[in-house]
């Protein structure tokens, strides 16, 4: 596995240069098996970089893409704070997806209700369905942004979601983050993925990414516990680079 830090002048540049390494990497994947597989990210920087493939996304057969979320916001669905909604307006909505390939965790007020253990439950019947073989399917490409504070997805510092080591998603019913309920993938569930890719700017991120840089223990930076089996790459501007020790 090889671990790669990109530092920028600004976010549109690590949005504009993601964007294209995501093309590479999704049609790669695709003339090498006929079908590539993402998990999508919120947030400025995992919005940003949607919007910038919906303008251009080169050679990806979008109908052969298997898209799946890192984590969503248990609220109902036309809910702004919506993972899911933002990505369909950034991107889904505008590239020729096959419906069936596209995998959003259940909102609060879709089949199970308000039951959030039971929406958590099935998504992760949803992984073990795609998954041949194993608890969840082997994705190419994990995007995540990042918390000052150093959570990716749900996983939070200190939290049971965490600390997980056998369920592949789990609900939140405690998010130091509002809204306070959400649905998140494991980290067991996310190193599984051939390619992570950090997405973080802003000054506020720095101490996170020098923690995971120096190997800090994920209950305290739950960052540090995020790497692909191929690759991890950190996208990150000058003011989130700030900490490292060759910044």
């Amino acid at each position: 596995m090889t671990t790669e830090t990109l530092v920028f002048d600004d976010k549109q540049t690590l949005v504009d240069t993601a964007a294209r390494r995501f093309v590479d990497l999704i049609g790669a994947a695709q003339r090498a098996r006929g079908v590539a597989s993402v998990v999508l990210t919120g947030g400025s920087n995992g919005i940003a970089i949607l919007a910038s493939l919906a303008d251009d996304s080169g050679d990806i057969d979008w109908s052969k893409v298997d898209i799946y979320w890192g984590d969503d916001r248990f609220v109902p669905t036309g809910d702004p704070e919506r993972n899911y909604g933002q990505a369909r307006d950034a991107l889904l909505d505008h590239v020729p997806v096959d419906p069936a390939r596209v995998h959003p965790m259940a909102p609060s007020d879709g089949e199970f209700g308000d039951d959030i253990e039971a929406a958590a439950a099935d998504y992760a019947a949803t992984l073990l369905a795609n998954a041949g073989a194993d608890v969840s399917p082997q994705f190419d490409l994990h995007l995540l942004g990042m918390g000052g504070e150093g959570h990716i997805n749900s996983l939070f510092p200190h939290s049971a979601a965490t600390a997980e080591t056998q369920k592949t998603v789990v609900a939140v019913e405690d998010s130091p983050k509002p809204p306070p309920r959400r649905i998140t993938l494991t980290l067991p569930v996310v190193n599984r993925s051939k390619a992570v890719w950090f997405l973080v700017a802003g000054e506020d991120k720095a101490q996170a990414v020098a923690a995971a840089h120096a190997g800090a223990d994920p209950a305290d930076w739950p960052c540090a516990g995020a790497h692909g089996t191929e690759e991890t790459v950190w996208f990150l501007d000058h003011a989130a680079a700030s900490a490292l020790p060759d910044a």
